[in-house]
């Protein structure tokens, strides 16, 4: 149920931002993958909504108990260290941190988006990223309740840390 929690709070970030980022979300998602992503103004809407979408998710968090941002972390976590894959780094480019926070861009943008890129690395974007997405719940916790969450995953979300990802 905290997969499904995680993306709906995801959602509902970006659904006051209305149609018009709704809509370049999904051109992102199924656009034909031959065409240059920054040739296409859905980018640019997207990318002038992250401040919006990040406050939108910040208000909704402030009322969450320490367990729920524990719990949020975790996914979150998982999330980025299922993507921390040579393939994906192929596409997006960038340092270790910067390949990090191409993958907070993946999350960010929602569960179709993750799931587009997870099947097809080719759908992430270049130079796009969002590093608050990176640790939102756990600055979320920690500005609420003092320390950061221990997810006890055992895994980590930072570059390269997965072996499965990192073939050879």
């Amino acid at each position: 149920m905290t997969d499904e929690r995680f993306w709906d709070l995801i959602e509902a970030a970006w659904a006051p931002l209305g149609d018009e980022v709704a809509a370049a979300r999904r051109a992102l998602t199924t656009r034909d993958l031959s065409t240059d992503v920054w040739e296409m103004p859905e980018i640019s809407v997207v990318d002038k909504g992250l401040d919006a979408f990040l406050g939108n998710l910040e208000a909704a968090a402030r009322d969450l108990s320490a367990e729920e941002l524990t719990d949020l972390d975790r996914v979150c976590e998982r999330l980025l260290h299922d993507i921390d894959r040579a393939d994906i780094h192929e596409v997006t480019d960038g340092s270790d941190d910067g390949f990090l926070y191409a993958r907070g861009f993946i999350v960010a943008m929602g569960r179709d988006f993750y799931t587009a890129v997870a099947a097809d690395p080719r759908v992430a974007v270049l130079d796009a990223d969002c590093e608050s997405m990176c640790y939102f719940f756990a600055h979320a916790h920690r500005g609420r309740f003092g320390d950061f969450p221990d997810t006890g995953s055992g895994i980590s979300r930072e570059s390269c840390t997965n072996r499965d990802g990192w073939p050879g």
